[in-house]
């Protein structure tokens, strides 16, 4: 029916759309080249594509009819770190650390970023068209629910490790020192006991983390249950406060700082509809261009004034903004190196020890460090130029294409769960989707280990749901934790289905 309410949703979703498009492809980058004396040239070109590129598909997710965490994650961290960043970089031949290519390398690094975002949105769309026609292995995984039990062994066993390992990490106090004071600390500890201090911090992290996510959204019980309900109200200020403790931004990466923050607010079920994502993820945008610069405040121990500057400053002096320099700087690697493909076994073989591994490829962010002559080594290595420097721009195409695959896959499947309480799909996927940021940043073999215990760890505390899943958000009361037996059935949707 012409004028009906489809086409005035219709009309507004256009208009939605060309309003975030001309923000980020024509506003934002001529606000930065207009406060720069730009010098043109043929890399200058091609990261005018990957503006556009990058920004289209971000404003494309911002007004997309269903929630798109994981494609959110990756566009936001491409527009940002990939787009508008290095157009700052091009035009004005400033960059934030000291070792500077040539032109035909920055040219070759701009082509490698888009060849990326080419591949990834290729993969993208086969698998948007491939969805509605085929079932996968993905769906019957997070479709995994939360249980009760499992849920409170896990929360008694991030409360006994924050009990054992804090003391040994320092304290209290040692938790809320700058990232300044405990880089100090590593560097002047032998190797290995550094290495046991970050993963020490790590496993008590991410288990505290997720036990505070699966606690506040494990389904509950019709009648209700006194007795849990009330451990559950004993754990959660007790959860709350060791997470304040070890996930807090002043001693934490603010990427991790970050993904754990958005990780409990974007799990919530408000916001796994489209309209209450897009307000979400509109906001993290405005946060991430104009909070993110200045979110290193307590990183130092001396602490200077706030000075407000523009983006394209920030862009080309802040080292937070590297990712397309340490691009430039492995494309030269390559170039006086030569390829690695062995170093494309180091992140899965990661467990794998040095003494029984005397050849395991380094971390690429540290060679990339050694290679410009840098003295601070922990740095990024982004996924882009990792993948270049295992085989050239066909180990780039492979593996973004699988990224955009996977991704686009498991936000559709998400959307599909999205009535569903306690579902992996309903907390796993908006963890995972901001922890690509420092997945994309890299360097691999430095979060594949974070990274492993982030993706496990749900799959203990869940189960299979068989045929039936928890019934959807709204015909539960909010009393307790839920028994299996007691949920309603709700057939599980197949591969093909479509809400």
């Amino acid at each position: 029916m012409p004028g009906g309410p489809r086409t005035v949703v219709r009309a507004r979703g256009i208009a939605a759309l060309c309003c975030w498009t001309l923000l980020f492809v024509v506003l934002l980058p001529v606000l930065i080249l207009h406060s720069l004396d730009a010098r043109f040239g043929a890399a200058l070109a091609v990261q005018g594509v990957v503006v556009v590129h990058s920004g289209t598909a971000l404003a494309r997710v911002l007004t997309d009819v269903r929630a798109r965490v994981i494609a959110f994650g990756f566009w936001l961290f491409t527009y940002v770190w990939l787009g508008l960043a290095p157009l700052a970089m091009l035009a004005t031949d400033a960059y934030p650390r000291g070792f500077v290519v040539d032109a035909h390398t920055a040219f070759l690094s701009t082509a490698v970023v888009e060849t990326g975002l080419l591949a990834y949105s290729a993969g993208s769309a086969l698998a948007s068209w491939r969805s509605a026609r085929t079932s996968t292995f993905l769906e019957p995984v997070l479709a995994r629910r939360l249980t009760s039990g499992r849920v409170l062994l896990l929360c008694g066993v991030a409360l006994l490790l924050a009990v054992v390992l804090i003391p040994g990490q320092g304290g209290l106090s040692a938790f809320f020192l700058s990232r300044q004071a405990a880089n100090e600390a590593a560097a002047q500890a032998a190797p290995s006991g550094s290495a046991d201090r970050a993963m020490a911090a790590w496993v008590l992290s991410v288990p505290a983390f997720w036990a505070l996510v699966a606690l506040v959204h494990v389904p509950r019980f019709r009648a209700g249950d006194r007795t849990l309900r009330g451990v559950r109200w004993i754990l959660l200020p007790l959860l709350i406060v060791v997470n304040a403790v070890v996930n807090n931004p002043i001693s934490q990466p603010r990427f991790w700082a970050g993904t754990v923050l958005l990780a409990l607010v974007f799990s919530a079920s408000g916001l796994r509809g489209p309209r209450a994502f897009r307000i979400g993820a509109a906001a993290v945008t405005a946060v991430v261009l104009v909070v993110f610069p200045y979110s290193d405040y307590f990183r130092y121990d001396k602490r200077e004034p706030v000075q407000v500057l523009s983006l394209a400053e920030q862009f080309t002096s802040n080292g937070d903004y590297d990712a397309f320099q340490q691009i430039e700087t492995g494309m030269d690697y390559v170039r006086t190196r030569g390829f690695t493909p062995t170093s494309a076994l180091g992140p899965p073989l990661f467990f794998v020890p040095r003494a029984a591994w005397p050849g395991k490829p380094a971390d690429a962010g540290i060679q990339l460090a050694r290679h410009a002559g840098y003295t601070f080594e922990n740095l990024s290595a982004p996924l882009w130029i990792e993948t270049y420097m295992w085989a050239g721009f066909p180990s780039v195409v492979g593996v973004f294409a699988l990224i955009g695959a996977v991704g686009r896959r498991i936000d559709d499947i998400r959307h599909r769960l999205r009535r569903h309480r306690g579902t992996l799909a309903a907390l796993l996927v908006p963890a995972f989707g901001f922890y690509q940021l420092v997945l994309l940043r890299g360097s691999l073999m430095a979060i594949v280990g974070p990274l492993a215990l982030l993706l496990f760890i749900p799959l203990l505390i869940t189960r299979k749901p068989g045929r039936q899943l928890p019934p959807p958000t709204g015909q539960q009361s909010v009393c307790a934790p839920a028994a299996d037996a007691r949920a309603v059935a709700v057939p599980l949707p197949t591969g093909g289905a479509r809400t």
